[in-house]
């Protein structure tokens, strides 16, 4: 049999490697010949949605992406690079893994976490914190349960080895998400300045390097595999789930962090998506070089891998150094030091294209520009269409549903959804203090904080998105999915700095699924415009949708997942969201209004999958913003929660249970009292003041003409509404705490 180099590849070849008739025209144009099999499969990968963006990049441009923090343009390293102050530099990023967790949950979750946390580390940073955004189906199936159940422990048991902790993330039920589900994986680092290192790959003459684990067949074609539909036979692509260590990777890290101070690095990538042909072409592409690799001295877990098995292989926990050359002594001191292979594997040339070697055979001969994002990689611009389903959504009218009778059934069925219930059977994996810098653990806040060591800062971060409001209206849905960001981040005394996101979408081709898309970015830029928060970087997700019998095909509710950085420069002025004292009066900042659209009330209670986006106004949410922010920085107020999934009664008995504190409330009477009570509309906050101080907090409000309402007090241990008693705090909590657990294990 001739060997894959000496086999020219055809249309058809190219078609089964997930390519175009068109694209394969385009790759012989810039070849000036007909491809071999290796060349071929490089461009498979490296043009799949995954690594080139093709069907996004155009609009991705029209993201804000330039900031006075910004330290790196968005899409220039592996992560964003924010200064934070004191000579420190943050570096952030979330991907997506989701179709290998859907099929091998615990690997393609465990991967997941450790490809982020190399995408920090590669630039120098430390990872300090971990973050993550899930999305699962109907939590009462045995499939979802399964797939809940390897997704958490591959997330625990990688980061738990890993050392770095869980400090924040979300956890959505869905029907949408039964087949597909969404792992989103967050990585937060600190370095300082001036000690970060570029995915470059300067000077020809120079070295390459691969270092950490051995290269195996697991992972060959991932970046193909998530640039495609599940079906039915996906599982037949179980291969494209790679295989992480996270003992490994700790060992990488350190010594990755190490061989930086050496000063013989003259760039360094993590082999991720695609393996050594991603990180060989991008590296030598951003530089202007090439490279002359030799895939003999790539070490491997199994004899006789082919060359492209090797140049397409996912295998976690390697690294591809180019090293200064002279100093390949000192590079291969440090890991020797941790017990790391670390090969030379070949070297930096001028010629603009990767020559890779096997059996001292050329077997691949491609130029590296225009294999990649913003080179030769191609662009299109998809067609889109009004989803048909918002016409449903025109005709909804929130006079056809009538209040209920009993309100307090009603809030102890909403208060059990999986949505709105704590997530300790999930959290309770996660080990939220390792490395001692999480002050969010026992002090509950809407945002996570992780404290700047040595400093008096802190870190405030989390992740957000109601992919709901998302179906019901793309552009405003995505608006909200930032403004809640910020709003978590306000409400903790942060300022918000910048975001990254991870956009899980259905097929680009389908022009409804497209239409989502393009309007949620809009919506997104729109917002991060007017807070303020560049988009640094993340990772577009499409074909997050699955196939049933007969041919079926059901995309994933859109959930452009935001990652948002904020910056709590004094860590005196940390807000915490639970009820202090008794005797605080309870204040609602913002505007009700007669809106139940896209709640979970709406959902669970009336079974109405089709309504209105909650009321949303962005000169509202940003007034918000400032007057709570000014609350924190003059000490007016003691608690602050935003009110969001599940509406004030949400909120309010959130802050209740977690300061072991009753309330006493009255709704108003010019709403709708489930409006009242359970509607979602945006731009509000529930805080708690002294008795005090209430006369200094209402001037402040006053002064800054914004609405709010004086809804009680902090007192007893019960839940009294409208002079109605709605039982003991003791029965919330453990409605709140358990119910989750109690389905995921039945």
């Amino acid at each position: 049999m001739a060997a894959a180099h000496e086999v020219l590849a055809d249309v058809e070849v190219a078609k089964n490697l997930g390519l175009t008739a068109a694209e394969y025209d385009k790759i012989v144009e810039i070849m000036g010949r007909v491809p071999n099999f290796n060349e071929l499969s490089i461009f498979s990968v490296m043009w799949s949605e995954h690594c080139s963006y093709k069907n996004s990049i155009m609009w991705l441009k029209t993201l804000p992406r330039d900031g006075d923090r910004l330290l790196v343009e968005a899409g220039e390293e592996n992560a964003g690079l924010v200064d934070i102050g004191g000579g420190l530099a943050c570096a952030f990023k979330i991907e997506s893994h989701n179709h290998p967790s859907a099929l091998e949950p615990y690997q393609g979750a465990a991967t997941g976490v450790g490809g982020i946390h190399r995408d920090i580390f590669t630039m120098g940073a430390r990872p300090i914190a971990s973050l993550n955004s899930l999305r699962f189906g109907d939590p009462s199936l045995p499939h979802t349960k399964h797939l809940v159940d390897g997704v958490v422990r591959g997330i625990g048991d990688y980061g738990n080895c890993f050392g770095v902790p869980v400090v924040g993330g979300e956890v959505v039920f869905h029907p949408s998400y039964n087949q597909n589900i969404l792992v989103n994986a967050m990585s937060v680092g600190i370095v300082k300045h001036g000690e970060t290192v570029s995915a470059s790959a300067d000077g020809p003459g120079n070295p390459v390097f691969i270092v950490g684990s051995a290269t195996g067949k697991d992972g060959i074609h991932g970046a193909t595999f998530s640039s495609a539909d599940l079906t039915e036979d996906s599982a037949d692509d179980l291969p494209a789930v790679q295989v992480g260590d996270p003992f490994q990777e700790k060992l990488l890290l350190e010594a990755s962090l190490e061989v930086i101070t050496t000063g013989a690095v003259v760039g360094m990538q993590d082999m991720g998506a695609a393996g050594i042909t991603c990180s060989t072409s991008e590296m030598s592409a951003k530089s202007g070089t090439g490279m002359r690799i030799d895939l003999d001295k790539v070490p491997t877990r199994q004899a006789n891998m082919k060359p492209w098995e090797i140049l397409l292989s996912e295998s976690q926990e390697r690294m591809l150094i180019v090293c200064k050359k002279g100093m390949e002594a000192e590079l291969l001191a440090v890991f020797d030091k941790w017990d790391l292979e670390c090969e030379e594997i070949g070297e930096v040339t001028d010629t603009g294209r990767l020559h890779f070697y096997a059996g001292g055979e050329l077997v691949a001969d491609v130029p590296s520009e225009p294999l990649v994002l913003g080179g030769g990689a191609p662009v299109y611009e998809r067609e889109t269409a009004r989803p048909k389903y918002m016409d449903k959504i025109d005709a909804f009218k929130a006079e056809d549903i009538p209040v209920p009778a009993d309100l307090k059934a009603t809030a102890e069925e909403l208060f059990i959804s999986p949505n709105l219930v704590a997530k300790n059977w999930v959290t309770d994996q996660y080990d939220g203090t390792v490395r001692t810098n999480s002050m969010s653990e026992n002090l509950p806040s809407d945002a996570a904080l992780i404290r700047v060591k040595g400093t008096n800062m802190a870190l405030a971060v989390t992740t957000d998105c109601n992919s709901t409001y998302v179906y019901a209206d793309p552009y405003k849905g995505a608006m909200i999915a930032v403004a809640e960001a910020a709003r978590n981040i306000v409400c903790t005394g942060g300022e918000p700095v910048a975001i990254t996101n991870c956009l899980n979408f259905g097929n680009p081709y389908n022009k409804e699924a497209f239409y989502q898309f393009v309007n949620a970015i809009k919506g997104m830029g729109d917002a991060c415009r007017a807070f303020g928060t560049p988009v640094t970087g993340g990772n577009v997700s499409f074909y997050n949708q699955s196939q049933y019998e007969g041919g079926r095909v059901e995309p994933v509710y859109p959930t452009p997942t935001i990652g948002m950085l904020g910056l709590l420069d004094n860590i005196k002025y940390r807000m915490t969201s639970n009820f202090k004292d008794q005797g605080d009066v309870i204040y609602l900042i913002g505007d009700s209004k007669n809106d139940i659209g896209s709640s979970e009330y709406l959902r669970r209670i009336h079974g109405v999958e089709h309504s209105s986006v909650p009321h949303f106004v962005l000169e509202d949410e940003q007034l918000l913003h400032k007057v709570i922010g000014g609350l924190i920085r003059k000490e007016f107020i003691k608690s602050a929660h935003d009110v969001a999934d599940g509406g004030l009664f949400q909120a309010l008995t959130e802050s209740a249970i977690d300061g072991g504190h009753g309330y006493t409330i009255d709704t108003d009477p010019a709403f709708r009292k489930d409006a009242y009570l359970f509607g979602e509309a945006q731009s509000r906050v529930v805080v708690s003041v002294d008795e005090s101080k209430t006369a200094d907090v209402e001037d402040f409000l006053r002064e800054h003409g914004i609405g709010f309402k004086v809804l009680g007090k902090v007192e007893g241990i019960d839940l009294i509404i409208d002079g109605e008693n709605w039982g003991d705090l003791s029965e919330w909590m453990v409605r709140h705490e358990l119910t989750l657990g109690a389905v995921l294990e039945a």
